[in-house]
C-alpha cells in the first residue's frame, strides 16, 4: 500500500518538466518523420539514443522532480528515496498516475526482493529497457505487474519463457512455474510444463527436483511424453521425493499409483519389494499395482489382453531412452546428403518379449520435396525442367519395421523422435515428433528449421542430434465381463 507522508506546491516544476519533455518528444518525432515526397536527399535522423540517455540522466540527477517515492522494505530501516517525475511514471503506469494524482512524496512498502529491483524497475519506465537475471525474473514481474506495466510484465515473461534451458546453481523452472500457477499464466506454465517433461532426467539428478509440489509432481506423474531412462530412474527419484517431504499417506499412496510398474523388469520389482522402505510402508495401496505387474510380465500379452485392459496409461510406456526402446543418431552435416541407419527394439515391455526384437530401417533426407514441388517436364519449351530451389524442399525422416511377424498381433508402435539442442552451454530437448504405426513419417518434422546454416539451432557442432524410441501399444482383444 502507498500511503501520502507530505505534500507541496508542485505545479510549477511539473510544468517545466512536462514541457522539456514534451520538447525532447517533438525533436525525436521530427528527426523519424518520413519524407514521403521522394526527393533523393530526404534522410532519418535519429538522436533516440540521446534523449535515452538524458532522461537518464534526469532520473539520476533529480532535476526538475516533482516527485518522491519512498520504498520501505523489511530488510533495511532506511527507506530508498527516488526523486522522480510524475509525467514519466503516468505515461508508463495507471497506479503511479492514480498515486501522484494529487501528492507529491509517496511511500511504498515492498518485499526485500522487489525492494532491491525498485531502481532497475523506475529506470525502465524512464528509458524503456532492463537488464535482468534469472534470480530477478519473478520480483521484476511482480513490480511489473503490481503497477501494470504491461509491456515490461510480457517481456519478463517472455525472457522466462526463453531461458527455460538456462543454468543455474539451484535450478529456476520450477520455481517459475509454482510462480505462473499462483499469477494464472497459462503460456507459462504450459512452457515450464513442457521443458521439465522433456528434460526430466536433468531435473530429478537437482536440487530443483525436492520443491516439486505435490499437484506438480502428479501432473507430471500423468504424461506419456516423460523423457527419461528408465521407469526404474522415475520411481527412484520419486521414492527420494517421498523421503525428503513425508506428505500424508493419502498423497503418497496416490503418487505411488501413478508409477507404471508394468515397464519396471520383475527382477527389479522384486528388489523394489524387499528394499524399498517407502513401498514396504505403503504396499497396501499398491499391492494390486504389483500383482498386475508380475501377471502382464508373465503371460503372452495377447492372453493378458483377453482378461485386463491394457488400453490405459498404466501399460504405455514413456519416452525411455534405454538402449532396448530406441537408438540416438547423430547425423554430421545433415544438410549434405540422406543418410540411413536401422538399430533394434524390444518387442514389448513384457518379459514373455524380452527375447523378441524388432528391426527398424530408418531414412533421413535433408531437402525432400513434396509432389507438387518435384521438377516437371515443360509444355512450352522441350525438355525444359522447371528450376527447383534448395530451400523449397524440407527435411524427412521415414522410420519403417524392416519386416512383419505373427507376434505383432495385438501390438502397434508409436514413434517418438526427440531433437536435442544445445542451450546456454547444455544439450537438452527442444521438440518431440510423435506418429503411429499406420504413418511411417512425421508430417512437420523439423518443418522450420533452416538445416542449410551451421548457426542453425538445430545443430550440435554441424550435427543434427536425433534420438528415435519406439513405443509398443497393447490393444484389447477380448473384455471379460466383470
Amino acid at each position: 500500500m502507498a500511503r501520502l507522508t507530505g505534500t507541496r506546491p508542485v505545479a510549477t516544476r511539473r510544468w517545466g518538466c512536462a514541457a522539456a519533455f514534451l520538447l525532447l518528444l517533438l525533436t525525436v518525432q521530427a528527426a523519424q518523420k518520413a519524407d514521403f515526397s521522394g526527393d533523393s536527399t530526404a534522410a532519418t535522423i535519429n538522436h533516440s539514443l540521446t534523449l535515452l540517455q538524458r532522461l537518464q540522466e534526469l532520473l539520476q540527477n533529480g532535476n526538475g522532480s516533482d516527485s518522491v517515492l519512498r520504498v520501505r522494505s523489511a530488510a533495511s530501516d532506511e527507506p530508498k528515496v527516488f526523486h522522480t517525475h510524475q509525467l514519466l511514471l503516468s505515461l508508463q503506469s495507471e497506479v503511479f498516475e492514480s498515486l501522484l494524482r494529487n501528492q507529491s512524496v509517496v511511500t511504498l512498502h515492498e518485499p526485500p526482493e522487489t525492494a532491491a529491483l525498485f531502481e532497475k524497475f523506475i529506470r525502465y519506465l524512464y528509458c524503456g529497457g532492463v537488464s535482468i537475471l534469472l534470480h530477478q525474473a519473478i520480483p521484476m514481474h511482480q513490480l511489473a505487474s503490481k503497477y501494470r506495466v504491461w509491456g515490461l510484465q510480457r517481456g519478463v515473461a517472455e525472457y522466462m519463457r526463453t531461458h527455460l534451458a538456462s543454468e543455474s546453481s539451484q535450478g529456476h523452472v520450477v520455481g517459475w512455474y509454482h510462480y505462473a500457477v499462483r499469477v494464472g499464466d497459462a503460456a507459462l506454465q504450459e512452457s515450464c510444463l513442457q521443458f521439465l517433461a522433456w528434460n526430466l532426467s536433468a531435473v530429478l539428478g537437482s536440487t530443483e527436483w525436492g520443491s516439486v509440489s505435490v499437484e506438480l509432481l502428479l501432473l507430471l506423474l500423468e504424461r506419456s511424453d516423460l523423457v527419461l531412462h528408465s521407469e526404474l530412474e522415475l520411481y527412484t527419484a520419486v521414492e527420494g521425493w517421498l523421503s525428503r517431504r513425508q506428505p500424508e499417506a493419502p498423497v503418497a499412496e496416490r503418487v505411488l499409483r501413478a508409477i507404471r510398474y508394468p515397464m519396471i523388469a520383475p527382477s527389479q520389482l522384486f528388489r523394489l519389494q524387499a528394499q524399498s522402505a517407502v513401498l514396504a510402508r505403503h504396499r497396501g495401496a499398491v499391492q494390486d499395482l504389483l500383482f498386475q505387474a508380475f501377471q502382464f510380465h508373465a503371460a503372452s500379452p495377447l492372453h493378458f489382453a483377453k482378461y485386463f485392459d491394457v488400453n490405459c496409461s498404466m501399460f504405455l510406456p514413456r519416452n525411455y531412452l534405454a538402449p532396448s526402446w530406441g537408438s540416438q543418431w547423430v547425423i554430421t552435416n545433415p544438410a549434405r546428403d540422406d543418410r540411413s541407419t536401422s538399430f533394434q527394439t524390444q518387442l514389448g515391455p513384457s518379459s514373455h518379449d524380452a527375447g523378441k526384437r524388432v528391426t527398424w530401417n530408418v531414412l533421413f533426407s535433408p531437402r525432400w520435396l513434396p509432389v507438387s514441388l518435384r521438377p516437371v517436364y515443360s509444355d512450352s519449351v522441350a525438355g525444359a525442367i522447371q528450376p527447383v530451389r534448395i530451400e523449397d524442399g524440407r527435411p524427412r525422416l521415414v522410420i519403417t519395421p524392416a519386416m512383419s511377424s505373427p507376434d505383432f498381433a495385438g501390438v502397434s508402435f508409436q514413434k517418438t523422435v526427440l531433437v536435442g539442442v544445445r542451450q546456454q552451454g547444455r544439450v537438452l530437448v527442444k521438440h518431440a515428433y510423435s506418429f503411429h504405426q499406420s504413418s511411417d513419417e512425421a508430417a512437420d518434422f523439423l518443418a522450420h528449421a533452416d538445416l542449410q546454416k551451421r548457426t542453425s539451432e538445430y545443430l550440435i557442432d554441424n550435427s543434427l542430434h536425433l534420438h528415435i524410441i519406439i513405443k509398443p501399444i497393447y490393444h484389447s482383444l477380448i473384455r471379460v465381463k466383470k
